[in-house]
């Protein structure tokens, strides 16, 4: 096979290097006869993490559709995507060279009639333990709670679980293997899951000061899909006749959601990029998210960095492009520490060593 060579600073150092790509590594020793590819802006892998591969806004999608969304999310930069909760089995996607790195959280689990129709399994407290254990062995060591949704009974976001109940379900979820995130809006769920020794929050507009340095604490994390944030008023609208409470909630939520995330950030929670793409939002839009945690008040570097190296190392992979590391990259015509727009015209794509897009 032909080395490829690719040469430019290497983000996140920003040190001029040339990269050789050989059977799908990198190697910095050069390669007599190498094809040039491209001269630019080299960043690891981007993540998306959190992602719904094989779902839209009706449930569970064909295998044709999930290889498009996958797709589209691989040609903006997204090797790596963990997949927080599809209702169809995307394990056929590990064995394509030519999609994105997946991990699997399995289905979501929620509480009986208090999440979005045909996207989870629902179960009562009884049975969520088991479940957990069924998702825990269905996934790629994730599984994934609805930490709290409306209840129609109460007229307001409420907690789907007791903390009790959270915690055996994350106590059987380690024991077989898994990790444990949890989509969460509100504040009243987040301390049992937090105390119970959760592995990620998604969303987390509820966290408060007390919360937020158990989590430091603790090493859990946040992915906080800030453009799903500005849908809140949306959801606050479509229930304000019906239920009132739940909007005011809503509303006062999405209002304080800079404070409450940047408080966060600043005071060292390990916080991620995630689109939350499936359902109502597409596919391919890392880009967006990044630029959106920028505009909410991380740095570029932190933007970028919560979306490719620091991302890769949390979930396991490989953070950097050192000697024999995977060949996962993507070229950039300029700096995006200058001007994140650019991560939205990649020049090179390059997955396992090959390039893609």
């Amino acid at each position: 096979m032909t080395a490829l060579k690719f040469s430019g600073p290497v983000l996140p150092a920003g040190e001029t290097r040339e990269l050789y790509v050989v059977d799908g590594v990198v190697t910095h020793e050069k390669q007599a006869g190498a094809d040039t590819v491209a001269h630019g802006w080299i960043v690891p892998g981007l993540v998306d993490a959190h992602c719904h591969l094989g779902l839209d806004d009706a449930g569970g999608v064909s295998d044709e559709e999930t290889e498009q969304q996958a797709i589209d999310d691989r040609d903006t930069g997204a090797l790596l995507i963990r997949d927080c909760g599809s209702p169809v089995d995307t394990a056929w996607i590990h064995d394509r060279d030519d999609l994105p790195r997946l991990i699997r959280a399995g289905r979501h689990v929620a509480r009986t009639r208090r999440y979005i129709r045909n996207y989870a399994e629902e179960v009562e407290p009884e049975g969520l333990a088991a479940e957990v254990a069924t998702q825990a062995r269905r996934g790629d060591g994730w599984v994934k709670l609805v930490g709290d949704w409306i209840s129609r009974d109460d007229g307001d976001l409420m907690p789907s679980f007791s903390p009790e109940e959270f915690a055996e379900a994350i106590r059987v979820a380690h024991e077989n293997g898994a990790k444990v995130t949890a989509h969460c809006f509100g504040h009243d769920v987040l301390p049992g899951l937090i105390e119970a020794g959760i592995d990620c929050i998604e969303h987390g507009t509820g966290l408060t000061v007390d919360l937020v340095e158990k989590m430091v604490s603790r090493g859990t994390a946040l992915v906080p899909t800030v453009m799903q944030l500005d849908k809140f008023p949306e959801h606050a609208e479509a229930g304000r006749a019906k239920f009132p409470r739940y909007a005011a909630t809503m509303d006062d939520l999405h209002a304080r959601r800079r404070e409450t995330l940047m408080t966060a950030h600043e005071a060292g929670v390990a916080m991620y990029a995630g689109t939350d793409g499936g359902g109502v939002s597409r596919h391919g839009n890392l880009p967006g998210e990044i630029v959106a945690m920028h505009e909410l008040g991380f740095s570029k570097e932190a933007a970028l960095g919560a979306a490719s190296w620091r991302a890769r190392e949390w979930l396991g992979w490989n953070s950097g492009l050192d000697e024999g590391a995977p060949a996962d990259f993507v070229v950039y015509p300029s700096n995006p520490l200058d001007d994140l727009s650019v991560l939205r015209t990649p020049s090179a794509v390059v997955l396992r060593g090959k390039i893609v897009a």
